[in-house]
């Protein structure tokens, strides 16, 4: 019964829905749990070092997303072209292809070590992050990118993982890692008093541990493919394929970093408070965000998986069977997120005014949280056709015509003297504002139909 529960989902057959659903809830539950390595950071920080501790992890997040855009690519890539090759049943090209992907993240890690590692300090100086942070910024991302390798590869590994429709035990991996992280985080910042290192070492240690999970667990599928050291020599047709279609989420995710790097510009601002207050909003916006992403990469498998089943009827589907069930879940989860608000606020911090200010900003976004259930899913599914461009192309219109214009423009715009700089509110509405724009979009390209034509 167990050896069931962890073995491969075949998505060609069954009802769609509940095979969608299936695969969707263990990996809603693994992205929570790993949502959980920034939130236990955020909360022991905040609770054992102080709130300038807090803003320091989260101003560091724009430029950690910014500087790990390779592993995107990899993962996503690598997700697409294994699922295809799953429900095509090509043994041979699957392992290829999974070899290939390990090596591919190997180079990739070691390029990140490097180049990041020089990059922070001056891209924290360039977005003026205030001197009372600075330090504790660079220490945090100079343990994290010297430690990405457990981080890279259990992202790629898990992709793999979930393209051959195994999203059980890259949650059960998962987990395994976030007990050892909120344990690490305790004793090195609460027993041993290393405050933000601390925290990023606890998460460095822990993400090999599952990443090294991970890879046991591919080496077993040998009933699926082959792991032979053969396999890693690179081969430029499936390495470029997979470069090929990760490249557009990788830039997708570049794009969104440096809006975010634009914008935490302006977010400094507005001084430590509400760098603080942002903190706390995206932590919880990152637990509001997950049915979404789930369903998202869910509809890529799937999608996938009948893409190279050939069946386009039942890709279409589970599409609107998909889309309708996360946009619902994400509706639940965002109305319990506002009437518990203030108690969520308050695990972070103790700061009364702290807690009202970042509730107050998380209302704003509320309903977006819906649109952004059409705009995953739907991308997922043109993703797993095969069409990473288009959804690539949305993102980059809604954040660098939408979001960072409504920014800048709304604070430019309300100037007084109360608020100097303009309304903090510029922030969120902003992004409330692409995110309804980039469902609508999203929409309209995935009924034109022409993911179907980029089939691998």
């Amino acid at each position: 019964m167990l050896k069931k529960f962890f073995a491969p989902v075949d998505m060609t057959e069954g009802s769609p829905w509940k095979k969608i659903v299936f695969f969707t809830v263990p990996m809603l539950v693994g992205n929570i749990a790993q949502q959980l390595y920034n939130t236990v950071d955020s909360v022991v920080v905040g609770n054992y070092v102080g709130d300038n501790a807090l803003a320091a992890v989260g101003s560091a997040g724009p430029i950690l997303n910014l500087l790990l855009v390779l592993f995107v690519g990899i993962s996503v890539g690598a997700g697409i072209i294994v699922s295809q090759y799953f429900g095509a049943k090509e043994r041979e090209k699957l392992s290829v292809t999974i070899g290939n992907c390990i090596t591919l993240t190997a180079a990739a890690t070691v390029l990140v070590m490097v180049v990041a590692s020089l990059v922070s300090r001056p891209l924290l100086e360039l977005l003026d992050t205030p001197e009372s942070i600075i330090d504790w910024c660079q220490s945090y991302l100079l343990i994290l990118f010297i430690g990405s390798a457990g981080l890279a590869f259990y992202n790629i590994l898990s992709g793999i993982l979930r393209g051959l429709g195994d999203s059980m035990s890259a949650l059960a991996y998962l987990l395994v890692s976030t007990v050892v992280n909120i344990i690490l985080d305790l004793v090195f910042v609460a027993k041993l008093g290393m405050g933000v290192s601390g925290v990023a070492l606890a998460t460095v240690i822990a993400q090999l541990i599952s990443a090294l999970l991970c890879f046991w667990r591919l080496s077993k599928m040998v009933d699926l493919f082959d792991m032979k050291p053969r396999y890693l020599k690179l081969e430029k047709q499936h390495a470029l394929k997979v470069i090929q279609l990760g490249l557009p989420s990788g830039i997708t995710q570049a794009i969104f970093s440096m809006a975010m790097i634009v914008v935490q510009s302006l977010t400094n601002s507005f001084g430590e408070m509400f760098i603080a207050a942002n903190v706390i909003i995206m932590r919880v916006d990152g637990f509001a965000m997950m049915p979404n992403f789930s369903f998202g990469t869910a509809m890529t498998t799937y999608a996938g998986q009948n893409v190279g089943a050939r069946m386009y009827d039942r890709v279409e589907k589970g599409a609107k069977q998909g889309t309708w069930i996360a946009m619902g879940v994400s509706a639940i989860l965002t109305s319990l997120i506002l009437i518990f608000g203030k108690a969520l606020m308050g695990i972070f911090t103790k700061t009364p005014e702290l807690v009202d200010l970042s509730r107050d900003m998380m209302g704003i976004l509320a309903v977006g949280y819906v649109a952004m259930a059409v705009t995953q899913s739907l991308s997922g599914v043109m993703r797993g056709a095969g069409d990473t461009v288009t959804p690539m192309w949305i993102s980059i219109a809604t954040t660098i015509f939408i979001r960072v214009p409504v920014a800048y423009g709304i604070a430019f715009l309300t100037r007084s003297a109360e608020f100097p700089g303009g309304r903090q509110e510029c922030i969120f509405i902003s992004l409330l504002s692409s995110w309804v724009a980039g469902a609508v979009i999203t929409f309209f390209f995935y009924k034109r139909g022409k993911w179907k034509e980029r089939a691998v």
